[in-house]
């Protein structure tokens, strides 16, 4: 596999995973993929009921079987998501708190925490392209200028992708601080 397709791959993730924060408002992906003790194994809680959005400040969680209820707020109490379900019999509510300075700040550092861990994903595939680069040239598959060219434009790529990591930061930042 290339190394622009794998680092593609890991920014993706990287993309996937800070839509998951969603700040100040509902999203059925704040509860959907939390796993869930259902009694016969762990299930995410998109599985054991219908998620709805009755506002921009409510998730509703409509349960499929009754005995499941209990456990998804459970979870939810467990997974340090800072949200509080009410359990009015057959569903959930759950109202997303506003925004506090404190609220933000730990999103803002969760969320470089975050970019930093990608960066050293993208820096091992980095390694692992000079290695290979290395050992074809060892293995004299490549010329010297072809080993120079390659680590060159390696280090293109790299730089490339931790740009877009560093973008998608401040993007979140903003993101956090304008809501």
């Amino acid at each position: 596999m290339s190394l622009s397709i794998t680092m593609q791959k890991i920014v993706d993730y990287f993309w996937q995973e800070l839509s998951w924060i969603q700040v100040g408002r509902a999203s059925k992906w704040l509860v959907e993929n939390i796993k869930v003790d259902a009694g016969y194994g762990f299930m995410p809680v998109g599985q054991l009921g219908n998620i709805t959005l009755p506002d921009s400040q409510t998730i509703k969680i409509e349960v499929w079987d009754k005995s499941s209820l209990a456990p998804i707020e459970k979870a939810i109490y467990d997974s340090n998501s800072w949200l509080s379900p009410q359990n009015p019999g057959w569903y959930l509510l759950i109202k997303v708190p506003v925004l506090t300075s404190e609220r933000r700040d730990q999103l803002k550092k969760q969320v470089s925490k975050m970019g930093e861990e990608i960066k050293a994903r993208l820096r091992v595939s980095r390694q692992d392209e000079i290695k290979s680069i290395k050992k074809e040239f060892e293995e004299k598959v490549l010329s010297e200028d072809h080993k120079k060219s390659a680590e060159k434009e390696t280090d293109e790529i790299t730089k490339k992708f931790t740009d877009m990591v560093d973008h998608m930061i401040k993007l979140k930042h903003d993101e956090i601080s304008s809501i």
